[in-house]
């Protein structure tokens, strides 16, 4: 059912349906995640492709007709990949649907290190953002996070001691497989709240596969 989580910030809403995606217009909505459970055999091509293929960077502009045929051509062909490359493409379609946008910006990347390691907010409208692989996007709730704190006013510290939270425990975690939108400072009217967030702190034998869809330019 969609539903508020109560447990979080009201300006994040959580569900176990698609249909919370479209609350990311909601002007008090900030972030917005579908939780869901990967089938199978997309969990084992994600798998498979952090084993086997570490220099994957695939970035490219598509229009969501394509999308398919762009993936299949860049993907190792191994069990798994229609399925995976169907599940990519459903979120694109998903993407332009909800945005009526004409063409997207995707990029699907293996991640081997931790690529933002401090909480900062995006300056774009909206990104999608899931995890296929390894940890989710980390995000702070609106009544536990210090905004002063954020770039320059971080005064060079890092996280955990430029006082942009005042505990550990304050912050949340995406799951794998769930699906983010996560509003900007670059969406109308919404400058200056857009969701604090940045990338899990990963281990020299972990990876990630990342999958981000943001506005085409």
């Amino acid at each position: 059912m969609l539903a508020e989580n109560q447990s979080f910030s009201p300006l994040t809403v959580f569900a176990d349906e698609p249909m919370v995606m479209t609350r990311i217009y909601d002007a008090e909505v900030n972030l917005a995640v579908w939780q869901r459970r990967l089938e199978r055999q997309v969990v084992d091509y994600a798998e498979l492709l952090c084993q086997q293929s570490g220099a994957l960077q695939l970035r490219s502009i598509v229009e969501s007709a394509s999308v398919t045929e762009t993936l299949i051509e860049a993907l190792p062909d191994r069990p798994g990949r229609l399925d995976f490359v169907d599940d990519v493409a459903h979120l694109v379609e998903m993407f332009v649907d909800l945005f009526e946008l004409e063409r997207v910006g995707i990029r699907l990347s293996i991640i081997g290190n931790t690529m933002c390691p401090r909480f900062h907010t995006d300056h774009l409208p909206c990104r999608l953002v899931t995890s296929y692989a390894g940890a989710g996007t980390q995000w702070l709730a609106e009544q536990t996070v210090d905004r002063g704190k954020l770039g320059a006013g971080a005064a060079g510290l890092p996280d955990h001691q430029s006082g942009i939270y005042r505990d550990p425990a304050m912050i949340q975690q995406i799951n794998t497989g769930d699906v983010a939108l996560l509003k900007g400072d670059g969406w109308h009217g919404n400058s200056g709240y857009g969701i604090v967030h940045r990338s899990p702190a990963i281990n020299s034998d972990e990876k990630r596969l990342l999958l981000t869809l943001d506005f085409a330019e």
